[in-house]
């Protein structure tokens, strides 16, 4: 298979998991109205974790120490972007909240140039320039500036950080145990938010659906495809793909009668696809493969 469409494969991966991801928004808003965030973040990915590790354990094993290691700290960033994004949610609105998380897409490929030193193709920056737009178009309705929009930021950062170091220590091969292994990570994090008491159990049958939900499918589910395809893509490259997880939650919201279908909509959307369309479709003259961009650090 060659690495065009292995690429293309990653891509179309990508766009299934963030399609998953959309789909949660309508699902846990009421649950989040009966447990605490932390809590709800906690059982999620502990179950996540224990699932990955009767499934997966013999290639955590494979791994060896290096990559568990690092398996451990890509965990780590992206639990403290779970719980810094919620803390930020709670002092602003969920659209401001969307957008400020969504700016990943921006301190990717800066964070990729200065920590990797890798270069990104200008199509790309217009790219991104274009996804930007789309997304204030999708979540922003007035602009409030307050420690809420800086804590997202923060967590954004963290994301974007996770997704640069996780399309550079990804391999073939090595997705299920990786994955695993950064569940655990997550999970002792957020674990770790609900202390003194520890995390408060789902209260009801429909609670413990939305959190199975959560962690087999958008969670661990979620996090092995991630991780394979970012051993196919560039880390910008795959930012960008992954902005496509507010249309999809605008979508998820008007199918179910949630929300009305509105212009903002429709031109936001129509500008996140029009950036994938960038990365994806035209030729990126002089931008190497995804097989070169792996080196070690």
């Amino acid at each position: 298979m060659t690495s065009r469409t292995l690429a293309t494969l990653a891509t179309l991966g990508l766009i299934a998991m963030t399609a998953v991801w959309g789909s949660t928004f309508v699902l846990i808003k009421n649950v989040l109205g009966r447990m605490p965030v932390a809590d709800f973040l906690a059982v999620r990915f502990v179950v996540a974790a224990l699932a990955m590790l009767v499934l997966f354990g013999g290639h955590v094993w494979r791994l060896g120490a290096v990559q568990i290691r690092r398996g451990l700290l890509l965990g780590l960033i992206y639990g403290i972007g779970q719980l810094v994004q919620t803390w930020g949610l709670a002092l602003i609105s969920p659209s401001v909240s969307g957008f400020a998380t969504g700016m990943y897409v921006v301190f990717t490929p800066i964070l990729a140039l200065l920590v990797l030193r890798q270069r990104v193709a200008a199509s790309v920056w217009l790219a991104i320039a274009v996804a930007t737009a789309g997304l204030a178009l999708l979540t922003l309705d007035g602009v409030e500036i307050n420690l809420g929009v800086w804590l997202t930021l923060a967590s954004a950062a963290c994301y974007a950080l996770h997704i640069v170091l996780l399309g550079q220590w990804s391999h073939h091969g090595e997705a299920f145990g990786l994955s695993a292994v950064q569940m655990v990570a997550i999970a002792v994090v957020c674990s770790l938010a609900t202390l003194p008491h520890g995390p408060m159990l789902p209260p009801d049958p429909g609670a413990w659906f939305v959190v199975l939900y959560m962690a087999l499918i958008a969670g661990a589910g979620a996090m092995v495809m991630q991780t394979w395809a970012q051993s196919h893509l560039p880390a910008a490259r795959a930012a960008i793909v992954m902005t496509t997880e507010p249309v999809f939650a605008a979508a998820f919201a008007v199918l179910l009668g949630v929300d009305a279908l509105t212009w903002r909509m429709l031109a936001g959307g129509g500008l996140v696809l029009a950036a994938m369309y960038l990365v994806e479709l035209i030729p990126r003259r002089g931008e190497l493969p995804a097989e070169a961009v792996h080196h070690e650090v």
